[in-house]
Formats: structure tokens, sequence, C-alpha cells
């Protein structure tokens, strides 16, 4: 549902849930919500998660940890981010992250700009509707649908060779 040219506000439980590559995504603000300006999405980590390294060639894409504690890598750059702190990521640099720890990590990711093919279309289309708010079983990635999908969405998948 788009919330285009009207002011809305979600609470923590609120916005599309969708269980993605390993991980509970909650959709708080898409590209149509936002004239195309940015997406917001919070996501929820479990520990050990280890998205593959890629890099975006039409976004930037920003995290700001909330809660646990993960490793970000930026094309020569590395951090060790905590709650409060924030990694901005430029595209056309490959990235990765890792959460560190026996807790889960909960990061809001920002993509921006927006448009048709914005990073949280990408989500929506190789994930699953969450059934509960809660972190998805484990279990290995389709590689040659995130590989399509990836593509569609300008989004470069840098497999380990």
């Amino acid at each position: 549902m788009s919330h285009a040219n009207r002011a809305y506000a979600l609470s923590s439980s609120e916005g599309q849930a969708i269980w993605f590559s390993g991980l509970l995504a909650t959709m708080k603000a898409v590209s149509s919500d936002t004239h195309n300006a940015f997406a917001l999405q919070e996501q929820v980590c479990p520990p050990g998660l280890q998205p593959p390294l890629h890099l975006h060639h039409h976004q930037d894409e920003a995290f700001y940890i909330l809660e646990g504690e993960v490793t970000v890598t930026c094309g020569e750059q590395v951090w060790r981010a905590t709650a409060g702190s924030f990694a901005f990521l430029p595209k056309g640099v490959a990235h990765t992250f890792k959460v560190e720890g026996a807790t889960p990590a909960r990061i809001l990711v920002i993509t921006s700009p927006g448009g048709p093919f914005g990073f949280e279309y990408f989500v929506e289309e190789m994930g699953d509707p969450a059934p509960t708010l809660t972190i998805p079983p484990a279990g290995p990635p389709d590689e040659q649908r995130l590989l399509t999908l990836a593509e569609k969405y300008s989004i470069e998948v840098l497999f380990p060779s």
C-alpha cells in the first residue's frame, strides 16, 4: 500500500514484513511513498549473517545500527558498528556486513534514490511474506534466483571465486 502524497506514521510492528535471505525486513517507506527520494526498511538479522559481497549500480545505501554489533566492509574500509553507529555505502563500491556476537542485530537500511527498481523491490521479489515478525528459519538462498533478480535491480553480486 502506497502512502504517496500523504503523511503517515507506522508503529514498530507495522509495515510490510518479508523474510529475505535469512533476515526479517520490514518496509517502513518504499520509493512510491517518498516520490522516489529514498526507501527505508528495518532489518532484524541473526548472529553470523553475512550477505555476499555486492554493489549497487544506481543507489547509495546507509545503515543505522539500532541494536547489536556488525562489521561493515565497504571497498577497502572495515568498521565495527554498534548501537548508534551509522555507515554510508556509496553506489558502485562493493560492500557487505556481518552480524557479530550471539545476539541479532537490528538495522535501519536507507537506500537512495528510490525508483521503480529500488532495493526494497528486490527484497520484496527475492523474499517471501513473513508469516510472523521473527527471523526466518535458516536455509541456503537460491543462488540462481538471487543472481537473476540482482541483475534486474542493477545489483552486482560478487561471490568469492
